[in-house]
């Protein structure tokens, strides 16, 4: 048997044990009637528990972001709306905000839970934007991935219109080292092919609503993704940051071993 054969079965019956084990340990839930959040789904998935905003009330999002932060010392809530963000900043006034601009998600950590700067980060998710508009996009994507322990840079607006502004910052990109690419667009949605036909790394295409016009909300775009012609291309839904992110960190976590 050689050794990468070797490498493979060790790793793979390493991942059978524990996923006994988590089978074995069923996960443990904080909440009340209407709400049971996992607090371990992070250790059990390597994915942690999001809050959904929009579908909620502010005072159900303050309470159950409490309970999170009570559990883990960091919350992610999703598709915020503007009394929701509201209620969160002034509850949690003596807590670590982070609110992208123009973005629809917050990360909340304890103020008492200090960031540990040794912990290792699990590979590197370079994230690119075909307009400005997407940049608030990007930056959800990066906060995903950043809870999930793996590192994430964005380069902005590089879209087709322009398309010589791609060459630079993906060769940095590919320097940097990065395990997998997220291409956001919302227009024609034509960057995810171009680059998915340029890179050597896999590349998630995440369609957003900043389009107008015939085809506009993210649907050209998503439609322009699913009818690539470049192979591999993998897309998510339109404006589904959280899902290209949790792909994207398992991707470079799993490169980075």
């Amino acid at each position: 048997m050689s050794g990468a054969d070797e490498t493979n079965r060790f790793r793979s019956d390493e991942l059978l044990r524990e996923l006994r084990n988590a089978l074995d340990q069923p996960p443990r839930y904080s909440g009340d009637d209407d709400a049971q959040l996992e607090t371990t789904r992070a250790a059990r998935l390597g994915v942690p528990e999001i809050i959904l905003g929009e579908t909620k009330s502010p005072e159900q999002v303050v309470r159950l972001t409490g309970l999170l932060l009570d559990q883990t010392g960091t919350a992610l809530i999703s598709r915020v709306t503007e009394p929701i963000l509201e209620a969160l900043k002034e509850r949690y006034i003596e807590d670590m905000i982070e609110h992208p601009a123009g973005s629809r998600m917050v990360r909340i950590q304890r103020s008492a839970s200090k960031p540990d700067e040794d912990r290792r980060l699990l590979g590197r998710v370079a994230i690119l934007t075909a307009g400005t508009s997407d940049v608030p996009y990007a930056h959800e994507v990066r906060l995903v991935v950043e809870e999930m322990q793996s590192s994430a840079r964005i380069w902005p607006d590089m879209g087709v219109a322009g398309l010589h502004r791609l060459i630079q910052p993906f060769r940095e990109a590919i320097e940097w080292d990065a395990d997998v690419v997220v291409v956001l667009a919302g227009m024609d949605g034509a960057l995810p092919s171009v680059v998915s036909g340029l890179s050597p790394i896999p590349v998630i295409g995440l369609p957003t609503s900043v389009g107008y016009g015939f085809g506009g909300n993210g649907e050209a775009a998503l439609m322009a993704m699913l009818q690539t012609c470049a192979p591999g291309l993998t897309v998510v839904n339109i404006d589904n940051t959280v899902g290209a992110g949790i792909a994207a960190a398992r991707i470079a976590r799993q490169s980075a071993g």
